[in-house]
């Protein structure tokens, strides 16, 4: 059974870049994961749902004493959306923008790091393909160097060793892309969840606007 080193070896460069690949999609997913904790994609809102029915009830100050320590992305844009609620100074329609202002960066936040998954998913097939596309132009250079003493054996091995990169390659880019794909819905549920929040602080309770 032939072993990591080996296989490293005889894919060449391209498996090396791929193996490259590999370690930096890992590198990529276990941060994003932390990310996805630090922001609060899985702690439910259960402060920010709190804050908002505070808020209905037009207890402002509590609402915004819970959400202002909380660093959790719903809570965030909670928190701003309050803020611009009441701020005097602004429009309904201008507290809106800016709220919807905030939201952006904070999905930016979000959405950050899924680009590289989703560059990684479109070349590491890419690269495993022009390691075998080069595996087998070498084999069929031998193959004509050889003439008719060509061993079938040694044949056959060359382009094992080239279809090597391409299984490579797709061993990548499979389980990047389910990551990225979850990463993507985890992301759209969230965003939709901060939507439904500035609604309802927008149409529902809160102070009346000077």
């Amino acid at each position: 059974m032939t072993d990591l080193p080996d296989l490293l070896t005889r894919g060449g460069p391209v498996i090396w870049a791929i193996a490259a690949l590999s370690v930096l999609t890992l590198a990529l997913i276990l941060w994003k994961l932390y990310r996805l904790a630090a922001l609060g994609a899985w702690s439910g809102g259960r402060v920010t749902a709190a804050a908002i029915a505070h808020w209905q009830q037009g207890e402002v100050g509590a609402a915004l004493t819970l959400l202002a320590p909380r660093r959790s992305l719903r809570a965030r844009l909670a928190h701003a959306a309050m803020i611009a609620h009441g701020d005097g100074a602004l429009t309904a329609d201008a507290a809106r923008e800016d709220t919807t202002r905030i939201a952006r960066g904070l999905l930016s936040e979000l959405r950050g790091g899924l680009r590289p998954l989703d560059l990684i998913v479109t070349i590491a097939p890419l690269l495993g393909l022009l390691g075998t596309v080069l595996g087998m132009i070498a084999a069929f250079q031998a193959l004509q160097e050889a003439g008719g003493q060509t061993d079938p054996a040694t044949l056959a091995g060359g382009i094992w060793e080239a279809l090597l990169t391409t299984a490579a390659g797709m061993a990548v880019a499979i389980p990047a892309a389910a990551a990225l794909t979850w990463f993507d819905s985890i992301a759209d549920r969230v965003q939709a969840e901060m939507e439904d929040d500035a609604t309802r602080i927008f149409t529902r309770g809160g102070a009346p606007r000077p």
